[in-house]
């Protein structure tokens, strides 16, 4: 199975999906022809509701695009995140959605079972403090039922094709798409606030359990 971070072939998903983020959160266009001007509109309606981001406006417009430009180079088809800046350390995380094809890299196909996706999937065991790590397992969501799922704080790369790697904290949920087996829908919650970690699972848990088909 191909996470998100590692494919840049975009796949249309076959049925729709819905996803709640909380309402301080950004949801916009992240294809390149609709992106500054969804960025330009939020912003400066976020400033008008909040006067105290206006000299931080530049900066979130930046994170903004980096992070919709992020989202549609490694094949998301959605994305929601969050973007502050609390006396001038950002913060900032990110779900997005992308639809993955079950085949390998060599074309052969893969489960779309939750259990079988999660027998493929990779634990890693810190040596000492401060390590990577990712937990391998399953979780009921709401609408869905079982899922895979792998949360960590794991090394992923900066950009494809690039070897150069950024410590995130990641949750992954690898979703069965309804009357096929050759779909996963992946959503991913990455931050890079590491001392966040725990409280950053916690919210992509609970971002990833009102997904729902449509």
């Amino acid at each position: 199975m191909t996470s998100n971070s590692e494919s840049s072939a975009r796949q249309e998903p076959s049925m729709g999906f819905s996803l709640a983020v909380p309402e301080s959160w950004w949801e916009f266009d992240i294809r390149p022809e609709g992106r500054d001007t969804t960025v330009r509109t939020l912003v400066d309606e976020r400033v008008r509701e909040i006067p105290e981001l206006a000299p931080y406006r530049t900066d979130l417009a930046a994170m903004l695009r980096k992070m919709a430009k992020d989202a549609y180079d490694s094949g998301a088809v959605y994305m929601g995140c969050m973007a502050e800046n609390f006396d001038g350390v950002p913060l900032s995380a990110t779900i997005t959605a992308s639809m993955v094809g079950a085949k390998s890299k060599q074309g052969s196909a893969l489960s779309t079972d939750p259990q079988a996706i999660a027998d493929s999937l990779r634990t890693v065991t810190p040596r000492r403090e401060g390590d990577a790590w990712r937990t391998v397992t399953t979780v009921e969501l709401p609408e869905v039922g079982l899922a895979a799922r792998t949360f960590g704080v794991e090394d992923v790369p900066v950009a494809q094709g690039d070897t150069r790697t950024l410590r995130m904290v990641l949750t992954q949920t690898y979703i069965p798409v309804p009357g096929t087996t050759e779909q996963v829908v992946l959503v991913s919650g990455a931050s890079p606030v590491l001392d966040l970690a725990e409280a950053f699972h916690d919210i992509f848990d609970a971002v990833t359990g009102t997904f729902r088909f449509v």
